[in-house]
């Protein structure tokens, strides 16, 4: 999915106000989203800034900050500050346009006043550590920054502002992708005391952090803006790109190559190693019984799991899925699954994610490899695969819409012409 094309087909069908329009740009489609929107405006383009991650062209007259991610880093807290005195100086009829993209939460940390930099970097850790989803996570992260839920938009007004937003979660809550800058926040302080209660980290998390969150329980902070703050009438946020359109493209290729798609959620999620052995018995099914699809046939799914980490090996939720699939697909033949990250950067690993096929375990052990299950428990799944040559390594892709699923089932149907 190119994030640069997304913009321009945006771009390209809407008018803006007269006046300049500054660009802020954050994600790991920061750089190419960047580049296409300097092209578009041209000389109505103002003062402007990017913040992303290695890899492809970057812009050549909006300033491009490589900053850090997952864990936020001095880079970015820098390149924070100062897209913020950039939006402070807009006026009432200048418009801030957001091009917001997978990674944003972590590339723009912008501490709450009476918190520090490294607190916000904590509590991320502590959070991911123990698995809690986006959704946990955003809401710990929102109630700890002046630009998230809603911050953003409160921070630039009275100057209009214009969101586009490439989508790495599941659903396309525009509250949740980047931590929802721009838009109302359903969630409260209660909501991220609540998270830390929940994972057991009220009692690990920095003191700065319990007395922040503490004050905004009991009405002493301001909440970030809800739905239906005068605020957001001037602000508009929309969608231009997810995992949606990555299943469709993906079920256009099966056809093409003669395999019957299915789609089977949009949604994945949960623990890692339980959604692969979930959707490793589903392949299983669909080879023994023809259900959901009868042979061959491309099963895909897209969303975002979780890893509680346990042990100190190398992997990510792609990785970990692959490895507790390999187990339910052991035996199988003609059953093969590819679960990667769409950046192309799998948790702690080099690889994107991960393929096994029914006889993933057989290989292992002729290898002399300890089964599966003993690698997950050491969240080292990573070393499970390496030997086989069964990483995918892709190389950051520098856009975010999620991880894919791809099961085939069966040997393909010859095509003409194929």
């Amino acid at each position: 999915m190119d994030p640069g094309r997304l913009v321009r087909r945006a771009l390209k069908s809407r008018d803006f106000p007269p006046g300049r329009i500054t660009v802020l740009a954050v994600g790991k489609a920061a750089a190419a989203m960047a580049r296409t929107a300097e092209q578009e405006l041209g000389r109505r383009l103002g003062p402007s800034i990017a913040i992303g991650v290695t890899g492809g062209p970057r812009p050549d007259r909006i300033p491009f900050i490589e900053a850090g991610h997952p864990l936020p880093d001095a880079r970015g807290y820098d390149a924070g500050r100062a897209a913020q005195a950039i939006i402070r100086a807009l006026g009432a009829d200048d418009v801030l346009l957001v091009l917001l993209s997978g990674g944003a939460s972590a590339l723009l940390p912008a501490p709450a006043a009476g918190l520090r930099f490294e607190d916000k970097i904590e509590v991320t850790r502590l959070l991911l550590r123990t698995g809690a989803d986006i959704h946990e996570l955003n809401a710990v992260r929102k109630h700890l920054s002046s630009v998230k839920g809603g911050g953003l938009a409160r921070l630039a007004a009275p100057a209009r502002v214009v969101c586009l937003a490439v989508s790495d979660v599941v659903g396309d809550d525009l509250s949740v992708i980047g931590s929802g800058p721009t838009v109302p926040d359903p969630t409260t302080y209660a909501d991220a005391w609540t998270v830390l209660a929940r994972h057991g980290l009220l009692a690990r998390v920095p003191a700065r952090v319990r007395r922040h969150l503490e004050a905004g329980r009991a009405g002493d902070r301001e909440e970030t803006p809800k739905p239906g703050d005068a605020l957001f009438r001037r602000t508009r946020t929309e969608v231009i790109g997810g995992s949606g359109q990555a299943l469709e493209a993906a079920a256009r290729t099966a056809r093409r190559l003669g395999y019957a798609p299915v789609v089977l959620t949009r949604r994945l999620g949960g623990e890692a190693r339980d959604a692969g052995r979930l959707l490793g018995a589903i392949l299983r099914e669909c080879l023994e019984s023809g259900s959901p699809k009868r042979p061959p046939a491309c099963l895909l799914a897209a969303g975002e799991t979780t890893v509680t980490v346990r042990g100190d090996g190398r992997g990510g939720r792609n990785l970990e899925l692959a490895v507790a699939a390999a187990g339910e697909i052991a035996g199988l033949r003609e059953a093969l699954l590819v679960s990667f990250a769409t950046d192309g950067v799998d948790g702690a690993s080099r690889a994107a994610g991960g393929v096994v096929t029914g006889n993933t375990v057989q290989r292992a052990r002729a290898l002399g490899l300890a089964p599966p299950r003993a690698f997950l428990d050491a969240n080292d799944s990573e070393s499970f695969l390496a030997p086989l040559s069964d990483l995918l390594v892709t190389g950051p892709t520098a856009t975010n819409v999620a991880d894919l699923v791809v099961m085939l089932a069966g040997r393909r149907r010859q095509r003409r012409g194929l």
